[in-house]
């Protein structure tokens, strides 16, 4: 045990026996809302050339997802805190099938930014639910198995998304990659309206609950630790393949190879890091951090040599597909009954530090090439292990 005893004050419908169908509904959710995410990355240029556009403003929509999810997720928490949960959960779903389908048919660039508007909607409030709505399928020991199982929706769309849109889009047109999305989108509403129980509000969420809930110590170490080490994480993996072009010198089909290796690990990661948290959450998230330390450390030193490169990319996807499920079971534990408001917190958190990692990198690229955005990540993620261990006993007091 890891000494975080925060047993929910108000929940009526904790549960003896898991809801392992409706936990994979959730799973389903979010490799639908995720591949949505990540489908424009593999298809701006037939995008911006249909609609008449450049890739620049084309790649507008990823921007506006992300920024419409950081403010989304702690909205959605707040303002629909007197609706069943299930309902709620059911009209993001719903917001996935929607979004895609107006992409798909989109004629210009707004109608195109509407649809991921929409999107990240969906996808803002559906991760600061997550949590919540995990923690109600499953009895407590359990939490962190379900959400390796939610996370595992994360690792596939990883793996998948990219290549099979670039795929798609190659094949049949960018059109019908959303269009995919939209249908996976629809079996997941079906999945979902199935398997999800009824979960009637347990109180409500406040921006003050949200607030209290950033006075727990844990959980402000949960989210320094996601601040510090997403960071560092994505300084590194936004500009990952200049750094295979120009330092091991790479040719684009080994880079694909490589890539889908990363994504592969973060798949067993992500399986590693659900397991290793039923025993002891503290030690999953230290090690998850140590892990993204010394594979980006090794990038940074050694990643010239071509083997080098592979293996520390690989395994760099391990360690970090590890990562959060390690952080949000470690968090759950430290909510209790107020999982809702750190769902919310941990959404911003995350979005603040991917954006932060991603422009930190732009400047380190420009100073320092690509082996320096990876000596940054390495520190960061560094800093990051050094704060769990450091703040041990302070941090991993119960929650009140």
């Amino acid at each position: 045990m890891d000494g975080i005893v925060a047993k929910p004050t108000g929940q009526a419908d904790e549960r003896d026996k898991p809801l392992w169908a409706a936990v994979v509904s959730l799973s389903l959710g979010v490799f639908g809302l995720v591949t949505a995410e990540f489908l424009p990355a593999s298809l701006l240029t037939p995008m911006s050339a249909d609609l008449g556009v450049t890739v620049g403003a084309a790649g507008q929509s990823v921007t506006t997802t992300a920024v419409v999810a950081a403010i989304a997720g702690p909205a959605i928490v707040v303002y629909t805190g007197r609706f069943d949960r299930r309902n709620v959960l059911l009209s993001l779903t719903a917001l996935l099938i929607v979004s895609s389908l107006i992409a798909g048919f989109a004629s210009s660039l707004s109608m195109l930014l509407v649809a991921r508007f929409l999107l990240g909607i969906g996808l803002g409030g559906f991760w600061a639910l997550s949590l919540a709505l995990a923690m109600r399928l499953v009895p407590g020991r359990l939490m962190p198995r379900a959400m390796a199982i939610v996370m595992s929706g994360v690792s596939i769309a990883t793996v998948c998304a990219a290549p099979v849109g670039a795929w798609i889009g190659a094949t049949l047109g960018w059109r019908y990659a959303f269009l995919l999305a939209a249908a996976v989108g629809i079996v997941t509403f079906i999945v979902q309206a199935l398997t999800v129980p009824r979960l009637p509000p347990i109180g409500t969420t406040g921006l003050d609950t949200i607030l209290n809930v950033l006075k727990r110590p844990a959980i402000r170490l949960g989210l320094a630790t996601i601040l510090l080490v997403v960071t560092g994480h994505f300084a590194g993996f936004t500009y990952v393949r200049p750094f295979l072009e120009q330092v091991p010198q790479f040719g684009v089909e080994a880079i694909t190879a490589i890539l889908l290796a990363f994504g592969i690990g973060g798949f067993f990661g992500n399986i590693a890091g659900g397991f290793l948290a039923e025993r002891s959450t503290r030690l999953s998230m230290m090690s998850a951090a140590a892990g993204v330390a010394a594979t980006t450390l090794v990038l940074a030193l050694a990643g010239a040599l071509p083997a080098v490169a592979i293996v520390a990319t690989a395994a760099w996807g391990f360690a970090f597909g590890a990562l959060p499920v390690s952080v949000q079971s470690f968090l759950s534990r430290a909510a209790g009954d107020e999982a809702e408001g750190a769902g919310a917190a941990t959404l911003t958190t995350f979005q603040i530090a991917i954006s932060t990692g991603a422009i930190l990198g732009g400047l380190l690229v420009e100073l320092q090439g690509p082996a320096g955005v990876f000596l940054f990540a390495a520190v960061a993620a560094m800093l990051g292990t050094s704060l769990v261990s450091v703040y041990r006993e302070r941090a991993l007091q119960p929650a009140e």
